[in-house]
């Protein structure tokens, strides 16, 4: 099962009032575990970023300025994207910006329906708690330490944590180094008792039973042919 976690960064909180997207960030899951691939996109807005909006995530229009805008990047977005489920943190808003984008360059929609959203688990999870993903983050003891602003590629893979923490996933407290992955997949758990159960069925019960699967099922039966693997 292929996921992609996704996350933006953007110059303000509505494309309707012009605003655009100027980072993207997306990571690969794969069977609830990450896969070591991810892609980083920053954008031309093709507009200056407000200054509120800079003291969010650091992006300036002077770092902005020779990235490459959207139209450019597209085809190489959605070929990583596919057509895997989106697993995003408060998924409206991250898909009506993408699907603005999308528009402009002519492309069809994201559908919301393909949206996994790990605020709406949350919600269901641990009702009455509290949803931003740095709240999140801590409820889990994933490590915030790096998240000194908003990054798009940095929350897809915080994200990517915290979704695998509400869905029970297969690696309790993920790490996204594959090594670290391969080490666990390695992990074997002992289940021999090192002292056996004592027996409960006496001899005259075992050979009460043997004389009543030969009478009654036969010697072909599934019960005959246990018991003869088993002596």
């Amino acid at each position: 099962m292929r996921e992609i976690v996704l996350d933006t960064e953007t110059t303000g909180f509505e494309p309707a009032d012009g605003h655009r997207i100027v980072e993207i960030g997306v990571v690969e899951l794969v069977d609830h575990l990450p896969t070591g691939a991810s892609r980083q996109f920053y954008l031309h807005p093709e507009r200056l970023v407000p200054v509120e909006s800079q003291r969010i995530h650091g992006l300036t229009d002077e770092f902005l300025a020779d990235k490459p805008k959207f139209a450019e990047i597209v085809e190489e977005l959605l070929d990583f994207i596919g057509d895997a489920p989106l697993v995003i943190h408060n998924a409206s808003f991250d898909l009506k910006f993408m699907n603005s984008e999308l528009h402009r360059v002519g492309r069809p929609p994201l559908p919301y329906a393909r949206a996994i959203d790990t605020v709406e688990i949350a919600k269901n999870k641990l009702p009455g708690a509290r949803y931003s993903l740095d709240e999140l983050c801590k409820r889990f003891a994933i490590d915030l330490t790096a998240r000194t602003k908003h990054g798009a590629l940095l929350d897809a893979e915080l994200t990517a944590q915290v979704y695998l923490e509400l869905v029970g996933g297969r690696q309790k407290k993920l790490s996204l180094d594959p090594i670290a992955i391969a080490q666990v997949a390695e992990i074997r758990v002992a289940r021999i008792r090192p002292v056996p159960l004592p027996q409960r069925v006496t001899a005259g019960e075992r050979a009460a039973h043997a004389d009543f699967v030969a009478k009654e099922l036969g010697e072909k039966s599934l019960w005959a042919l246990i018991m003869a693997a088993a002596a």
